[in-house]
Order: C-alpha cells, then sequence, then structure tokens
C-alpha cells in the first residue's frame, strides 16, 4: 500500500492480512515480489474463507470452474479461486467494513477495480465511532476506473488476434507473457485498415461473404470465452 494507509493501520494497532485461493508457495512469491508489506496465506482448500461465512462476516464469491485458468500450468485451485473482498474485524469481534466483488459482465467478471485503501481506511475509521456491525458496501469508490466488460471483452480477442479470445492473467514462471492490454490498439487499427482494404478490393457481395465466414470462426470462442466466467444475476 504506497499510499501509506499500511502506516497509518499499523500506528492505530491493526493488521493487514492477505488471503488467497493459491497454494502457500504462490501467496509467498506475491508477497515477495509485489512487496506488499503484510503477510499472504494460501487457502486453496478454502478453510478460511468457509470460516469468515460460518462468523457471519463476509460470504466471499468463488468460482468453482478455472475457466482461462485451466491452461496455466501453476494453477491450483481444487476448490476455485476468490472472487476479490475486503472485511476488517474489530478484536471485540465487530464487523468494521465488508465489501465482496459481485462478477458481473460490467466489472469484467471480477477482475475490475477495487476500492481504493484510503476509501476503505476512512470507512474503519468512521465505523469505530458506532457500536454496531458495517453493512456490506454495495457502492464504494474504486482506486481506478472501471474497464467494462465490453472493452474487456474486445482487448481479449484482439490478443487472440481476433479468431479466439484470449484473457491477459499475470505471467508466472514458464508462461509465455501475455502482452499489454494498453498496446492491443495497433493490432485493432491494423484490422480495421486491412477491412478496409478488403472492402475496395472484393465485390460487395464476395466481402459480406467474408465478413460471415469470420464471424462464424470467431463465435464459438467468444461464447467458450464468456462462459468461463462467473456471472452473478442476484448478488446481493
Amino acid at each position: 500500500m504506497k499510499s501509506g494507509v499500511l502506516d497509518e493501520i499499523h500506528a492505530a494497532g491493526g493488521e493487514v492480512f492477505g488471503i488467497t485461493s493459491e497454494p502457500q508457495t504462490l501467496a509467498t512469491a506475491a508477497e515477495s515480489e509485489w512487496e506488499t508489506g503484510f503477510p499472504a496465506a494460501g487457502d486453496p482448500h478454502h478453510e478460511i474463507r468457509e470460516e469468515c461465512s460460518n462468523r457471519g462476516w463476509l460470504d466471499v464469491f468463488y468460482n468453482d470452474d478455472t475457466g482461462h485458468l485451466r491452461e496455466r500450468k501453476w494453477a491450483s485451485h481444487p476448490k476455485g479461486y476468490y472472487q476479490p473482498a475486503v472485511v476488517a474485524v474489530h478484536k471485540s469481534g465487530r464487523i468494521l467494513y465488508r465489501w465482496r466483488c459481485v462478477p458481473k459482465f460490467s466489472n469484467m467478471n471480477g477482475a475490475g477495480a477495487r476500492p481504493g485503501a484510503s476509501y476503505i481506511w476512512e470507512k474503519i475509521q468512521a465505523s469505530l465511532e458506532r457500536t454496531e456491525d458495517a453493512a456490506l458496501d454495495i457502492n464504494p469508490v474504486m482506486g481506478s476506473k472501471e474497464f467494462g466488460g465490453f472493452r474487456f471483452i474486445l482487448m481479449a480477442t484482439v490478443h487472440g488476434w481476433f479468431i479466439r479470445p484470449k484473457a491477459f492473467p499475470l505471467a508466472r514462471e514458464g508462461d509465455k507473457p501475455s502482452a499489454d492490454p494498453a498496446k492491443m490498439m495497433p493490432r485493432v487499427y491494423g484490422f480495421v485498415a486491412l477491412w478496409l482494404f478488403l472492402l475496395l478490393l472484393l465485390p460487395l457481395k464476395w466481402f459480406g461473404i467474408t465478413v460471415l465466414a469470420w464471424l462464424a470462426v470467431l463465435a464459438p470462442g467468444l461464447v467458450r470465452f464468456y462462459r468461463q466466467f462467473q456471472h452473478e444475476s442476484d448478488p446481493y
């Protein structure tokens, strides 16, 4: 937390922990590589997630299908992978803050923005003045701008060279590095230029047939890509 929030939390007598559905080896590697400043615990069998739910703290969403991670050699999610969530608990057991990501098309199926650290810390401090548990935060101030679902699928399609959508997972040892999403636009310009060239070169009938043929090739990959992600229609 480069915003200084972590230092403020420590000064107030609090602590921050990261929980992940990855094995402990990957949790420890992320803690070191990302220089988080707080410990991370691996919970691949969802024991911590289930405990949070049983205590009534927070029911964290999880995807029981590894989906686009299935082909990654490092993926190990025997019970599925977590969606992002935050819960702050006072030493008395009172809930000071809680938020869970609801995977939807509009937030890239859970890969979108998260509440900002400073915003969460302000909410926690406000809760210290109250006696009741904090309600679930369903409209937080995000730390970055949301990246819409349509644009996400567009960028994934570009990443797959307009044939099969391809996700942008963080590269691990043994992976072929993913392209930078920010560098996808040159491919879009080239693709549009290609279609304009074909429009000028081919008779309109044959151009239309070419477009339909491309859509027929693209469609199965789009459907498969969409189904690999978790969607909730009645989240709360």
